[in-house]
């Protein structure tokens, strides 16, 4: 699923630099369904990356990025 995932995000990441709003849509429907069918099967941070549309820090993580930035959302780094 994550090879899936993976792909769905750099669809939408291009779809975004384009401005090409369908594909936009399109990629983000197919994540939130990947979201709701491996919910218990994804790593937890994912999840987290996923449910808050976080897509570029998905894309970083799936990437194998260890050092992705802290968000607003805090984390263990952001307090």
């Amino acid at each position: 699923m994550e090879t899936d995932i993976k792909s769905a995000l750099d669809n939408l990441l291009a779809g975004i630099s384009s401005g090409d709003g369908p594909i936009i849509a399109t990629e983000m429907g197919r994540l939130d369904d990947f979201l709701a069918a491996g919910r218990g099967q994804l790593h937890p941070q994912l999840v987290h990356f996923l449910e808050n549309r976080s897509y570029a820090k998905a894309h970083l993580y799936l990437g194998g990025e260890s050092d992705i930035p802290v968000g607003i959302c805090g984390g263990k780094h952001g307090r």
